[in-house]
């Protein structure tokens, strides 16, 4: 396997060299590199080609500054490690974005950081910021037990499987006294893009398509949790109009709706029909007040699915609002009757 080039070892530091030396670029390298100055100024030409640096001032004097593409990464011990530190002392300065983004990547590092140092039960993290002219990247990677061991062994889930499903609807935690289970939630809701990576399973969330989607995968780090998050630098999202979504706002300011992928709850070619899939899907709907039940993906449920969720759910849990969404014909067709009211 090739050797990384001079240039690729550039390219990882150059948002901060440039940031930390201005002025003094040039002979940076020289001593860094044990190069010519000759090489050095080649370098960073190529650097300031390929949008990393930009230079303004005398051509004998130059003076640097990053270009539209930025790049910072670095690896913490997670001992000790406060997120918002990380954030204002070593990313945030490193970065340009619109101030609705800002917000948004800085929601998204400090809430993933934080479960790292919380939940991960792993010694170190690695975050890595990747900025072009289009968006930004965020990539942030425990070596912990993984995500979804994590909850399923916490939750006593007969299946990791159901662990990303039940991440998905929100309100989930396995330390009540530490979280409230609402961070990934609406984390994966201001991104574009949000992905996680672990104990062999990738969950995917995408601002631009119907369905969020599971598929057994190796991740790109061999243990731990991988979340991976990426949102257009033109994006017009806001953190608040995302809360807003969920909540009955003005009224209510409460984490009180939730959209919930039916698709994530079948494994594999199963298909809803019986009464304990209901059952394992309706796990912690008394936490919310509506709940949209994306039926986007599945085709058909079967009588006794539904009489469970539509019927007996319903009936003793008045206070919940079931509220269908996407359906099949066949689906309609059993929601109505599972829904039509019984002659005494």
């Amino acid at each position: 396997m090739p050797k990384p080039s001079k240039l690729d070892d550039l390219v990882r530091s150059v948002t901060r060299d440039v940031i930390e030396h201005p002025r003094d670029l040039t002979r940076q390298y020289i001593e860094r590199l044990g190069i010519s100055r000759v090489a050095a100024n080649n370098y960073i030409q190529k650097l300031e080609v390929k949008g990393w640096i930009a230079r303004s001032g005398p051509s004998t004097h130059p003076v640097f500054s990053p270009g539209y593409r930025r790049r910072v990464g670095r690896r913490y011990d997670l001992q000790g490690l406060e997120e918002h530190i990380a954030w204002q002392q070593d990313f945030k300065p490193y970065l340009s974005l619109p101030p609705n983004v800002q917000s948004i990547v800085g929601h998204g590092f400090t809430e993933i950081l934080n479960n790292a140092i919380d939940h991960s039960t792993g010694s170190s993290v690695f975050v890595w910021a990747d900025q072009d002219e289009k968006s930004i990247t965020l990539v942030i990677s425990d070596d912990g037990v993984g995500i979804f061991a994590k909850i399923a062994l916490a939750l006593g889930l007969p299946d990791m499987r159901q662990a990303l499903f039940e991440l998905s609807k929100g309100k989930l935690t396995t330390d009540h006294s530490k979280h409230t289970g609402e961070g990934i939630f609406f984390t994966s809701r201001m991104f574009d893009l949000f992905d996680i990576s672990a104990n062999g399973l990738r969950y995917n969330h995408s601002a631009h398509s119907p369905n969020d989607w599971l598929q057994e995968s190796d991740g790109i780090f061999p243990e731990g949790t991988a979340v991976f998050m990426q949102t257009a630098l033109k994006s017009q999202r806001t953190t608040s109009e995302v809360y807003a979504q969920f909540t009955n706002a003005p009224e209510d300011y409460d984490f009180s709706k939730t959209i919930v992928p039916m698709k994530l709850a079948t494994y594999g070619d199963e298909q809803l029909i019986s009464r304990s899939q209901a059952k394992r899907l309706i796990a912690r709907f008394d936490r919310f007040k509506t709940i949209i039940l994306d039926f986007d993906g599945v085709s058909e449920i079967g009588q006794a699915f539904a009489d469970e969720l539509f019927r007996v759910y319903s009936s003793e849990h008045p206070d919940v609002e079931l509220l269908p969404s996407n359906m099949t014909a066949q689906v309609e067709r059993m929601w109505l009757r599972a829904s039509a009211p019984r002659s005494s």
